[in-house]
């Protein structure tokens, strides 16, 4: 029996799939679909998101993007990663005219909150290409755990415990959100 080959998606086309009712992200052509998230994910995504929201706003730092936006991080073949909470700044934001499909590369911060379903080789792998596609800072929240691990670098990486505060840096300057707050 001859192996079957399972041709490779574009971002384009994952762009125009009609919704499933599920999450999907696209990784080196290959469609990753990915139950709902889940009340407590949501929450904790939600909670992080309008926290930066309201403060990127205010400053007028640049923009926030809820879960579901796509960035292009690789091309031929495609990667389209969609973090749960992202920043871009002002000027990057603005270097990009179009505004329909996915954003043109990775966001200045990517948050990424895991799910009991989540395994640990999948969310070091999201790490991976988010850094290594030029994201600035990416924070995992742990809810199981009560922690987020802050990446800058591979090697560069902070665990905050609930007494510890998300600090933007110079990603997101002035941020701060308590890690107590998100939980």
């Amino acid at each position: 029996m001859a192996a079957q080959t399972v041709a490779q998606m574009t971002a384009d086309e994952l762009l125009a799939m009609p919704h499933n009712g599920y999450r999907c992200e696209l990784v080196q052509g290959e469609l990753r679909q990915m139950a709902p998230a889940g009340r407590q994910h949501g929450r904790i995504a939600a909670k992080i998101g309008s926290c930066l929201e309201a403060f990127v706003a205010n400053n007028g730092l640049g923009e926030t993007y809820a879960a579901e936006t796509g960035f292009i991080i690789d091309t031929a073949p495609d990667t389209v990663r969609a973090p749960d909470v992202s920043f871009v700044s002002r000027e990057r934001a603005e270097a990009t005219a179009e505004e329909r499909g996915f954003f043109p590369g990775a966001p200045d911060l990517a948050v990424e909150v895991i799910s009991p379903n989540d395994r640990d080789s999948e969310i070091e792998e999201k790490v991976s290409d988010w850094l290594r596609a030029g994201t600035q800072m990416v924070v995992v929240i742990d809810p199981h755990q009560r922690t987020a691990t802050v990446y800058r670098v591979p090697d560069d990486i902070c665990i905050l415990t609930e007494g510890d505060m998300i600090d933007g840096g110079d990603v997101v300057p002035g941020w701060k959100m308590p890690l107590a707050d998100v939980f």
